[in-house]
């Protein structure tokens, strides 16, 4: 047999600390990727995955990492020992990286096509014209929409997904002999997983090019793996064949990764729901073009409505781009729209500064990126408290007392509350941003993408976790998602968007088991296992009661605001 492209060859890794001790990561691990061939790295967030793709490419910062033992062979060449000249050879010509947060790997300052010609100038030396051809082409085929309108966009105007399609479509175009993904369809929905899946097939063979694919989605894993090796606190505990791993794993790990699927029912609603927040009409347009004397004007949320009742989970589901972040945003007057926002009755479309300031506490948001959305110079402590300083008069000792309580409750320990974000885990950063936005004891609790970074051990800890706060402090839930396995074990009632618009919504049940639209039964068809629902005669009760609750709110008057009485909303 053939030497393999490349060798990781008892290979350890540990970071040097401040006072000059050594903490080890990865701990003599041992794998081999030959030509065409895909290796799947798998495990919990934390298992040193992603610290031994970056060891590849020697991309971690040299003054504090050491590799006790072992090497890496590229081709038969040392890459530990290799010089940096040799070094930029390899990067990016032979070997590309499709990094797991585009935001943070995306440079803000530059343009997609600036970001895309500086690699082709640089790898492949092409001018600004060919290179253009080349970017379009690529962009299509990762699944960019209109992709001669995105050239000029800047990273901060492209949706999760499209930024992340970007990056693999950097990757790819300087043809590498091996492509390290690490997460690369993370912010995907299912549709467009399907198509990068399918994509990274086709180039594998095209370009006779291998993979070292590092996912937390066991399915995405087995439909594009030769190889799995399964990595657990830095070790690999177990390594072979993808058909022997998911039929006849022998590590106990392993076994408890592919039982670690969300599943389960949504908690039960309250006897009688009221509705908390209703949408109507809900319109957003965005300037896409300026001109001398006029504008060019788009409308990415077009005539949306939607009710979210005490104590039930709405879903929102659609591709990338469809809408969903946009609608969350507008809901909590973070951008300009229009249409009718009730919030208990409460009209608060037109409210603005201090008369909208009462109603911020009462909806809070989780964000898709927790490491972006927390201060990186804040400690916990802060991050978790910003918010009592601006909605309540707390003492030192009071708001200090209160961290304590959220992190216990959101399963944190009390004592890490001086560290900084860049000290946690995947998991535990996304279980402080659940404390920052409970501590505020809100009704409503937006949920963008709150599970789609993490892998389905910590997932499905995370999913327990927001059902038994759910339950205990009755808190509705608009959890917007593309993973509709999350959907099914979270949600009552599914809302689906497509282009900006809601063009199927209803029970789970209904969504799920007898879609009517054709979009809808696309996206479920990519589910890897279809779930099977019961219909039971409690579920009846409770959409039978969503349903007389509906009637009623009809007739019911819409409050005007006095953000004075406003104030007294929240109950003691």
């Amino acid at each position: 047999m053939s030497s393999p492209l490349l060798s990781v060859q008892d290979l350890s890794i540990a970071f040097i600390n401040s006072n000059q001790t050594q903490s080890q990561v990865v701990s003599n691990i041992s794998f081999d990727i030959h030509e065409q061939e895909t290796l799947a790295l798998v495990g919990e967030s934390g298992s040193g995955k992603s610290v031994t793709a970056l060891s590849i490419l020697r991309l971690l910062r040299k003054e504090q990492v050491i590799y006790p033992t072992g090497d890496i062979l590229f081709e038969e060449k040392s890459l530990l020992h290799a010089s940096e000249k040799e070094l930029r050879e390899v990067r990016g010509n032979q070997i590309s990286m499709i990094f797991q947060e585009p935001m943070v790997s995306l440079n803000p300052l530059h343009t997609v096509e600036k970001q895309l010609y500086e690699v082709l100038s640089l790898h492949r030396g092409m001018r600004r014209n060919a290179a253009r051809s080349e970017i379009l082409q690529y962009l299509d085929r990762v699944g960019i929409k209109q992709p001669e309108n995105k050239l000029s966009a800047y990273p901060h105007q492209l949706s999760g997904g499209e930024r992340q399609r970007v990056m693999i479509a950097m990757a790819i175009l300087t043809h590498p002999k091996l492509l390290i993904a690490d997460e690369p369809t993370t912010a995907l929905d299912v549709s467009v997983q399907a198509q990068i899946i399918q994509l990274l097939k086709e180039l594998k063979n095209e370009l006779n090019m291998s993979m070292l694919f590092i996912s937390h989605n066991l399915g995405i894993v087995k439909k594009l793996a030769d190889k799995v090796a399964v990595m657990q606190q830095g070790q690999i505990v177990e390594c072979n064949n993808k058909q022997r791993i998911f039929l006849r794993p022998e590590n106990e790990y392993t076994q408890t990764l592919l039982n670690s699927e969300p599943n389960g029912e949504p908690v039960p609603l309250p006897e009688n729901p009221g509705i908390l927040l209703n949408v109507n009409h809900l319109e957003v347009e965005v300037t896409t073009k300026k001109r001398l004397f006029s504008s060019l004007k788009k409308k990415i949320v077009d005539n949306i409505g939607f009710a979210v009742h005490q104590g039930e989970t709405v879903g929102i589901v659609g591709e990338s781009g469809s809408g969903k972040s946009t609608t969350a945003l507008a809901i909590l007057r973070l951008i300009k729209s229009q249409g009718d926002i009730l919030f208990d009755s409460y009209s608060i479309q037109d409210l603005k500064g201090k008369a909208l300031l009462p109603f911020r506490s009462y909806m809070q948001v989780v964000f898709q990126d927790p490491f972006s959305s927390l201060n990186p110079r804040f400690n916990i402590e802060q991050i978790i408290s910003e918010g009592l300083s601006v909605h309540n008069k707390m003492n030192k000792s009071d708001r200090e007392q209160a961290v304590i309580d959220i992190m216990l409750e959101v399963g944190l320990d009390p004592d890490m509350r001086f560290r900084y974000p860049s000290e946690f885990s995947g998991g535990q950063r996304q279980r402080i941003a659940i404390a920052r936005a409970l501590i505020l004891q809100p009704e409503l609790l937006i949920l963008d993408e709150p599970t789609s970074s993490l892998d389905h051990t910590i997932q499905r800890q995370i999913i327990n976790l927001l059902k038994s706060l759910q339950e205990k402090h009755q808190l509705s839930y608009l959890f917007i998602s593309h993973d509709l396995s999350v959907i099914y074990s979270m949600c009552h009632k599914v809302v689906v968007m497509k282009d900006g618009k809601i063009i199927e919504q209803g029970s789970r049940e209904q969504i799920f088991y007898s879609p009517e639209n054709e979009y809808t039964r696309t996206l479920l068809s990519f589910l890897d296992k279809p779930p099977r629902p019961k219909v039971t005669t409690k579920t009846l009760v409770y959409q039978d009661k969503i349903d007389q609750m509906d009637a009623k709110e009809d007739h019911k008057e819409v409050k005007k605001v006095n953000w004075e009485d406003a104030l007294l909303m929240r109950k003691e």
